[in-house]
């Protein structure tokens, strides 16, 4: 059976759209991206969720600590310790650094360990400065796990009832949760960020498995994803919330509408794409099937981008240490080099270790081989 490349494809579109969006471009292409491109991730992660999935409830929870929580701990642990070296070199400074309020400095040993508890535990007190966007994998971890328990909770309830039919009622809760979040103004103290993701990413995922049982009567259509589309350019518009959204009431429809209209525009692309051999589709496959490297190093790739700038510019050349790029000359063609670089380095890195990986591993082998033919 001949593998669907398309959602491969849709989430290489996610996580390139994820980085253009850190380049800090100003204008309608930010504004419209941020309305979408996070949804993208949750809703092709539901698409593979099925009643067998919810069957094997311990597969499942395996599979998404060692596709999640292992990888994120992993590489925070390599940011933390590398954090006060970034500062001695310059990399990260406080002349520059400030990011919301908070101005980055090295950390104590009572920081570094602190940080490094709530690492393991909360998924969170990683350097926000190389890893800002780590909460995608504690949003996507929770958002899974909490749809699986209640799916099995809902659907072993009296009744005979489809998939979809379960899916539904978890996001109209998913809604009902927000709008309460919202009226009520709690936060979930055990999550960081007060749980807004989390719960979004819920519904989100909820909106992947309803989208697998009606793709055959969507189908590849070009009218709704050009509606789609529109809607997309007027939501940008009118700057409607993303995922990062701090909560209004508008989010309760806007978000869900951007949301589902992003990914039914981007799902339409990637089976055009999808349905044709060549080298885009190879190379878009190939970025949607390793997110996670990009995810993890765009931001220290930026770094490359941003040397280029201040030699440009004549910059201060601590602006290395700005957050995630440089925020003088706002507005310039670098966000293109930003973005190219946030994409193309993490994956030449893996290419690279990967190459080198199996040299080291055919190096190894004749060795073995010389050795056994000697002793012959």
């Amino acid at each position: 059976m001949q593998r669907d490349a398309s959602i491969s494809i849709a989430k290489a579109v996610a996580i390139i759209l994820m980085v253009i969006g850190h380049t800090e471009y100003p204008g309608l292409l930010t504004s419209c991206l941020y309305t979408f491109h996070m949804p993208l991730f949750f809703i092709t992660a539901g698409y593979f969720f099925s009643r067998r999935t919810a069957s094997d409830p311990w597969n499942f929870c395996r599979k998404r600590f060692r596709g999640l929580y292992l990888p994120m701990v992993k590489w925070s642990l390599l940011w933390l310790l590398l954090h006060n070296m970034f500062h001695h070199l310059g990399v990260l400074n406080e002349a520059f650094g400030n990011w919301e309020g908070g101005v980055t400095h090295p950390y104590t040993l009572q920081e570094t360990v602190r940080r490094l508890v709530q690492i393991f535990t909360s998924m969170s007190g990683y350097d926000e400065f190389m890893a800002g966007a780590f909460w995608f994998f504690r949003g996507l971890l929770v958002a899974s796990l909490v749809f699986l328990v209640l799916f099995r909770l809902v659907d072993s309830a009296p009744g005979k009832k489809e998939e979809w039919h379960v899916a539904a009622l978890i996001c109209l809760g998913a809604v009902a949760f927000t709008a309460a979040h919202i009226y009520f103004k709690f936060k979930i103290s055990t999550i960081p960020a007060g749980g807004w993701r989390e719960t979004w990413g819920l519904f989100f995922f909820g909106i992947g498995v309803i989208y697998r049982r009606w793709e055959p009567f969507i189908g590849k259509r070009w009218p709704v994803a050009l509606c789609c589309l529109l809607l997309i350019c007027f939501a940008g518009t009118q700057h409607w919330s993303g995922m990062n959204n701090i909560g209004r009431y508008r989010d309760l429809w806007s978000l869900p509408l951007t949301g589902i209209a992003g990914f039914l525009m981007v799902h339409y692309a990637s089976k055009v794409i999808a349905a044709r051999e060549g080298w885009l589709k190879r190379l878009l496959v190939f970025i949607g099937d390793n997110t996670l490297y990009i995810l993890v190093f765009h931001i220290i790739s930026f770094k490359v981008v941003s040397l280029l700038k201040i030699s440009y510019y004549g910059l201060d050349w601590r602006q290395i240490g700005s957050h995630m790029v440089i925020h003088d000359h706002q507005g310039d063609w670098f966000w293109i080099l930003y973005s190219v670089a946030g994409v193309v380095l993490p994956l030449a890195g893996l290419v690279a270790a990967r190459r080198l990986r199996d040299y080291l591993r055919r190096s190894i082998l004749e060795a073995r081989s010389s050795e056994e033919l000697a002793q012959e």
